[in-house]
């Protein structure tokens, strides 16, 4: 039976479920405005509108991403190591399916940046266009973190089960204290890796039945998750919205805070308690043919989101068709409706014309993508490195600071990339598809080429 077939279509659903709310939610808050001078801006809905940051209850699904990618990659190194995977092997394959569809991207956007900034679009415009280019990319160090670790934690995990998750989280809460009442600086960076490692090892936990073992350990989850979270909010320092705000102190997203932590094992509770349910749903062809191709095009979903946003903007924003009520307003929230049909179809429209380079980087995949046991694995650490140093600066500060290229993350991103690509290169023929002798993982590989499981 091939790997495809043994896929777990719950896993898959989360990932697409959670592609659907993310992309959802950065369009519903997406507000722009046309000045009388033609300038367009975007003012932050969530600031804005206060109650609106109770709408990100439903949005931040990020827990999920982490659950899944946990329960994928457990099993994923699971199956490797017997077969004679080493952690240079198995995390250098992982990394590739996310840096290079990254790395295309950022090529992409980069050389609009450059030539626009070629032929003097203002400063300002350009720093919020390349923002909004990159705001979905603090995922992408993370989970390269997380992913290069996978070994490692799952090592731990073998050994000690629930309480490397239990042992992470009393760590974040430790150095979150010191975040929220002495603010000293750096400390909660780590919370970005413990935070999300919680639900990246619980996947760990929920793949070795851990999780499911102990009936009613998924409702204690849900249920203690949720009152630790409503009390952080209600009688702590933090706030509601789990999507950074600006001048908002101390954030559940700047870093990943305490509310944050209570979030992901409540989200982890209601996954494995609506578990059943679901795979009994997706039991279905029908259904499983909607859920399926969203699952597989995640990745490309993911990094493209926001340029439909761009193109609309340009087309009925910057030309005065689109209607503009107050913000907020009855008649602005009616118009999200056409404003996301409109934006969906853009979308649609932008996956399909990726479908040549989304060929290309499978094949080059296939080529560079290092062996079990790769001769120049020395190469792929410092190459991760620096991809993450990279993503880490474009996730900051956008793909053009104050109106600039930005030369430096732009070549640590290409040298990153060229390292780690370089730690598996071999001149080898891509084999047919169409060949009774392709191998069954290269069938495999292209079959869920875009989704986050095998992106990372």
């Amino acid at each position: 039976m091939s790997r495809s077939a043994e896929r777990d279509r719950y896993v898959d659903f989360l990932r697409a479920w959670a592609i659907v709310l993310v992309v959802l939610g950065h369009w519903v808050i997406t507000a722009l405005v046309r000045s009388s001078d033609g300038e367009i801006t975007a003012p932050e809905l969530l600031a804005t509108l206060p109650w609106t940051q109770w709408l990100t209850l439903g949005f931040q699904i990020m827990p999920l991403f982490f659950l899944a990618g946990g329960h994928a990659a457990g099993g994923s190194w699971t199956r490797a190591r017997p077969a004679g995977g080493t952690a240079a092997g198995w995390v250098g394959g992982r990394a590739l399916r996310l840096l290079l569809p990254a790395g295309a991207y950022s090529v992409l956007v980069l050389c609009s940046v450059g030539i626009c900034s070629a032929v003097g679009v203002d400063s300002g415009t350009l720093a919020l266009v390349g923002w909004a280019m990159a705001m979905q990319f603090w995922f992408l160090p993370v989970y390269l973190v997380l992913s290069a670790s996978t070994p490692a934690l799952h090592f731990l995990h073998r050994r000690w089960g629930l309480r490397v998750p239990a042992a992470m989280a009393v760590v974040a809460l430790t150095a979150d204290v010191f975040v929220v009442t002495a603010h000293t600086p750096y400390v909660g960076l780590i919370d970005y890796v413990l935070v999300w490692g919680v639900a990246y090892q619980l996947g760990f936990c929920w793949q070795d039945g851990l999780l499911t073992g102990r009936r009613p350990l998924a409702q204690v989850m849900a249920g203690c998750g949720a009152v630790a979270f409503g009390a952080l909010v209600a009688f702590g320092p933090f706030p509601v919205s789990l999507i950074l705000v600006t001048g908002q102190d101390p954030s559940n997203t700047n870093p990943p805070s305490a509310a944050m932590l209570a979030w992901v094992v409540a989200q982890t509770g209601v996954c494995l308690v609506a578990a059943p349910a679901v795979r009994r749903l997706l039991a279905r062809e029908r259904v499983w043919r909607v859920v399926g191709p969203v699952g597989g095009a995640s990745m490309t979903l993911y990094l493209w989101h926001m340029l439909p946003v761009l193109l609309v903007a340009a087309a009925f924003y910057l030309t005065g068709l689109a209607p503009e009520p107050a913000l907020g307003s009855a008649a602005w929230w009616a118009l999200r409706v056409p404003w996301l049909l409109v934006l969906g179809t853009v979308l649609a429209g932008v996956v399909v014309a990726l479908r040549p380079l989304e060929r290309g980087l499978t094949l080059l995949h296939e080529r560079t993508r290092p062996s079990a046991a790769p001769d120049r694995a020395w190469l792929l650490w410092p190459g991760l490195a620096v991809s993450v140093l990279a993503l880490t600066r474009f996730a900051v500060r956008g793909f053009a600071p104050d109106g600039r290229f930005p030369v430096l993350p732009a070549l640590g991103l290409l040298v990153g990339t060229a390292l780690v690509m370089a730690t598996g290169w071999r001149s080898r023929v891509i084999p047919d598809p169409k060949d009774p002798k392709y191998p069954e993982d290269s069938k495999d590989s292209k079959d869920s080429k875009d989704s986050l499981e095998e992106a990372a």
